[in-house]
């Protein structure tokens, strides 16, 4: 027996669409990263190193100079996840988790994957983690801190490109 949309109560219908639109936004990525810069809030490029806003909270300097050490070190898959202070290569994941770690917002090195539960949901004021099953990157105040996409070699490097998002949930450290 089927049964005519007429003949099922409008509030049912307008619930099932309505769950139905929630449904599909929460499996939507989010936008695209795009850099745009804003007057004492935003972080330059200065030949290839990320100069923070005067006005940017301690730890948010603190992880600016930590992205800065390890700029332009090679990408070696799996690496940078010692409890060393320093190491000599690093993955997209060792490279985020050495920058959260210098900044006092993580405790020890994690995976891409987990970085997707780390955290609280969304963007964050300062830092915003995108991150996805196989690959995470940072964006601190408004530059991109990454090991891919970045139109140079692989590696932790900081950029101005623009860089999709597909996959990729939002996450920020709390107090962020």
């Amino acid at each position: 027996m089927q049964i005519a949309q007429r003949d099922l109560p409008r509030g049912k219908i307008r619930l099932g669409a309505i769950l139905l639109l929630l449904l599909l936004a929460g499996c939507a990525a989010p936008p695209p990263y795009v850099y745009q810069y804003i007057p004492g809030y935003t972080a330059v490029l200065q030949n290839g190193y990320a100069v923070a806003p005067p006005a940017a909270p301690p730890d948010v300097q603190v992880a600016i100079a930590a992205g800065n050490r390890i700029t332009g070190m090679p990408y070696v898959y799996g690496a940078g996840h010692t409890n060393a202070e320093f190491d000599t290569a690093y993955d997209c994941s060792g490279a985020a988790s050495f920058v959260l770690r210098a900044a006092g917002l993580l405790d020890s090195p994690i995976p891409s994957i987990e970085f997707r539960s780390y955290g609280a949901d969304g963007p964050g004021h300062w830092i915003t983690i995108y991150a996805r099953r196989d690959h995470v990157f940072l964006v601190i105040a408004g530059l991109r801190f990454d090991t891919g996409w970045t139109g140079g070699p692989r590696g932790p490097q900081w950029t101005t490109r623009s860089r999709p998002t597909d996959g990729a949930v939002q996450r920020h450290p709390y107090g962020e």
